[in-house]
């Protein structure tokens, strides 16, 4: 037991030697981190101790001196921060992104939409001609509710009246077809007979055996279609059927629209947003006047084509000269295209049943014609209002005809001319919106009067 207080105090020194030690790793590690001086023990409070750093354990549980992680030096470079991935993203592929995106929804949006009217094309067909009628026969209908006519009766007469003058254009285009087939038939088997002669006379070294070799091969090509000749007969009874189905829809369309299309407008504004109603409210009587333009204009602009071509392949002894001028009246609402197809049926015609010269002079009518009629005719009757750009043109009957055939190629250019007028009234509608409420934000509240100043 004498032994026993010796041995306590070299525990105690030991224990002390151990906390100076692990005070002094301390420190150290202190200093390398860049912290403040370590303050003296006996200045520390008691209630916020100082955390003794980490230190690793032995397997065996000791602590030891090797085993802590040692801290960087304070001359380290500091190590950045990685940006952020957006910002990382240069500005320009943002951008295009952003637009990427929007346009992709804007073209799956334009092709659903473009396969629901597939879906439905004879009824789409049948309005979009109702329309283009409407258009045609509206001012007539006005014109007779200012002479004092009810508006049912002015519609019926008006109705009335425009189809039947259509239904006698057909009827007599068909029948001059008819008349005229024969001698149309004995004309070209002449002129065939003709340009046989000429082949072999020529000095491109055709024989008659070639020419005979031609024409068996056409027989035979005739022969073994038979069955594709006779399926085409049966479609063509079941367009037929669809075109006299059409034919009934858009009556019928046109009719109402003649009688009741305020009211169809007024309702059709119901379906817009309120906050762009008074934008498409004022772009819809604009963008009617500009349909209204364009039908009358091209109207009258066909019927002068068809006038004076039809005069001029009249006197050049062309058969069929009135039928060529009602073709050449109504594949003129095919803008550019249409001309060029009927003027080559008239040049051909005149080939085949007249000889060169003939077809020649036909040309040269043509030319004069169209030429007349895209620079006086054009720009004088139709105005402004539905000038489009020849390129537009071209691009959307290319385009309407590759999607819907020859009624897309019909109904591009009307529709290319509405959205320009659409498109450029709104523009202007949200600029003046745009104005008006950045003046009415700058302008000066108004001052107060004499009793607000006694006040």
């Amino acid at each position: 037991m004498s032994r026993l207080p010796g041995w306590l105090s070299r525990l105690g020194t030991g224990v002390a030697r151990a906390g100076e030690r692990l005070e002094e790793r301390r420190v150290r590690a202190e200093e390398a981190e860049g912290l403040d001086e370590p303050r003296p023990r006996s200045a520390e409070p008691a209630d916020t101790p100082e955390p003794l750093p980490a230190v690793a354990k032995s397997p065996d549980g000791e602590a030891g001196s090797g085993a802590s992680v040692p801290a960087p030096p304070a001359y380290a470079p500091a190590i950045a921060a990685r940006p952020d991935p957006v910002a990382a993203v240069p500005w320009g592929i943002r951008v295009a992104a952003e637009v990427g995106w929007r346009l992709l929804v804007l073209a799956g949006a334009l092709w659903v939409l473009m396969r629901a009217i597939s879906s439905v094309q004879l009824v789409v067909f049948a309005f979009v001609a109702a329309l283009l009628i409407t258009a045609l026969l509206q001012p007539t209908v006005s014109r007779l509710k200012r002479l004092g006519l009810p508006r049912g009766l002015a519609t019926a007469v008006t109705f009335i009246a425009g189809f039947v003058i259509m239904g006698l254009v057909g009827w007599f285009v068909v029948w001059q077809v008819m008349e005229n087939t024969d001698d149309l038939s004995n004309q070209v088997q002449r002129g065939i007979d003709e340009l046989e002669k000429w082949l072999l006379d020529s000095p491109f070294h055709v024989t008659g055996d070639e020419i005979n070799d031609i024409a068996k091969n056409l027989r035979e090509a005739i022969g073994t279609n038979t069955e594709e000749l006779t399926s085409a007969g049966l479609a063509g009874v079941t367009v037929m059927v669809e075109i006299l189905t059409g034919i009934l829809l858009a009556m019928f369309s046109t009719l109402f629209l003649l009688y009741d299309g305020k009211r169809i407008w007024r309702w059709t504004l119901k379906l817009v947003p309120a906050s762009a109603r008074p934008g498409v409210a004022g772009a819809g009587p604009r963008a009617w006047r500009t349909l209204t333009a364009y039908v009358r204009g091209t109207v009258i602009v066909a019927l002068i084509d068809a006038v004076f071509i039809g005069i001029g392949i009249y006197f050049l002894d062309v058969p069929m000269a009135v039928p060529l001028a009602v073709f050449i009246f109504l594949f003129a609402f095919i803008p550019l295209v249409g001309a060029v197809i009927s003027g080559a049926l008239a040049v051909v015609v005149a080939l085949v049943t007249q000889g060169v010269f003939t077809a020649l002079m036909a040309l040269v009518v043509v030319l004069a014609v169209q030429q007349i009629e895209g620079h006086v005719l054009q720009p004088f009757i139709l105005g402004r209002a539905v000038r489009v750009h020849p390129l537009a043109v071209v691009l959307s009957v290319a385009a309407g005809g590759m999607v819907a055939g020859i009624g897309g190629a019909v109904v591009a250019v009307p529709l290319v001319a509405v959205t320009n007028t659409v498109v450029g009234y709104l523009r202007t509608h949200a600029q003046d919106n745009a104005l008006q409420q950045a003046a009415a934000a700058s302008a000066p509240e108004p001052a107060a009067g004499p009793q607000g100043d006694r006040a």
